[in-house]
């Protein structure tokens, strides 16, 4: 059975569902989540998507990324799939939200009113091989250095995001220990 997504207008009010494949070929508004964990040195934990994903395949993004499902809060959607994806669960804070529209590979369009979490957590993850071709630990300075110097490496919404949060700054735990600067 097709995955279903929660359509949204531009305010976040849900007016329906629809299948995810179909949602991306028509690029409809549809509610999603994007995490950023971070651990107590400050450095981000990045996934590789796994390069027969259905789009962006092999691209560096996130900790972790998705969709709630119909009645589904997002925060719990978000702690979800985090562990399906990363194989560990962690507390999470809304940051903020931000619509983008973009074209993707295979034909596909994301529209999405993307909600950004962010969270703590040290040791190593557990990826799913089926969704994670690799991960890392990375500086932020590494991270913007490297997407400003190869922004083909990356998800189109973790760009996105990624700048947004630092014009926003850090999220207190990074504060304070010290990851950004």
């Amino acid at each position: 059975m097709e995955e279903k997504l929660v359509l949204v207008d531009q305010n976040d009010v849900e007016v329906g569902t629809g299948e995810k494949i179909p949602v991306h070929e028509q690029g409809t508004l549809h509610r999603a989540f994007s995490v950023f964990v971070f651990n107590g040195a400050g450095r981000l934990l990045l996934q590789r998507r796994l390069v027969t994903k259905y789009h962006s395949g092999g691209l560096w993004t996130n900790t972790c990324c998705g969709h709630p499902r119909p009645g589904e809060p997002i925060g719990e959607a978000a702690r979800r799939r985090l562990h399906e994806e990363m194989g560990f669960d962690c507390a999470l804070s809304p940051a903020f939200s931000f619509i983008y529209k973009a074209e993707l590979d295979h034909g596909l369009t994301e529209h999405e009113y993307d909600h950004v979490f962010v969270g703590e957590f040290e040791g190593d993850p557990r990826p799913n091989p089926d969704e994670v071709d690799d991960w890392r630990w990375a500086g932020v300075d590494e991270v913007s250095d490297d997407v400003a110097a190869s922004p083909g490496r990356y998800s189109v919404w973790f760009r996105i995001a990624w700048a947004e949060l630092r014009a926003r700054g850090m999220p207190e735990q990074v504060k304070n220990n010290g990851g950004w600067r």
